[in-house]
């Protein structure tokens, strides 16, 4: 199959159906190779980048999905009307970075690290599709081990996992002193 063929067939595809596709399912639809894909698929992407368009093909790992540009999004609220996504707030915000570096990861580990009950933390981001159960841990109990989902990747506009910022040893130092000094301050109640 021709680049420009599948690329036609590709978008159309992509465009109908309304959540991400990977790479290996199309190549295996097509009879072609996974890197005749993406490479189809990234010239799409980079041909809506170069033209301006008003939609996007995004990588989410080795998957490929459309969506709306994002400087459309107020235009698109305007005629949606939409209500506004929930904000995440710092408690969740900290669960889901404990997720996404320390996956998969179960609820215990979770309170163990933040120091209380997260239950509510992360039933909050399973709601809002930005973590889902992956699995259960070989364990008594067999605890539900917990990861990002693709929503996460989304919305964060990360490709895949190796993209998030890595942390050097002094950040994680400064992290651990700020903790255990306000632990502290609960402790004696300032």
């Amino acid at each position: 199959m021709e680049i420009s063929e599948l690329k036609k067939e590709l978008e159309g595809i992509y465009f109908a159906l309304g959540r991400s596709l990977p790479a290996a399912t199309a190549a295996k639809a097509f009879d072609v190779s996974e890197e005749e894909v993406i490479k189809a698929s990234e010239e799409l992407a980079t041909e809506y980048e170069e033209n301006d368009r008003g939609i996007r093909l995004v990588r989410l790992e080795d998957s490929f999905q459309m969506c709306t540009a994002r400087e459309i999004y107020p235009s698109l609220i305007k005629i949606a009307k939409q209500p506004k996504k929930a904000v995440l707030t710092n408690t969740l915000l900290e669960t889901l970075s404990i997720v996404a570096y320390r996956q998969p990861v179960t609820k215990s580990a979770i309170a163990k690290i933040r120091g209380v009950n997260s239950d509510h933390s992360v039933n909050k981001l399973v709601e809002y599709d930005l973590i889902e159960e992956v699995g259960r841990m070989d364990a008594p109990g067999r605890p539900i081990l917990f990861g990002t989902t693709e929503e996460f990747l989304r919305v964060f506009g990360i490709e895949s996992l190796s993209s998030l910022p890595s942390l050097s040893d002094e950040q994680i130092e400064e992290f651990k002193k700020e903790a255990t000094e306000e632990a502290e301050k609960e402790e004696v109640g300032v």
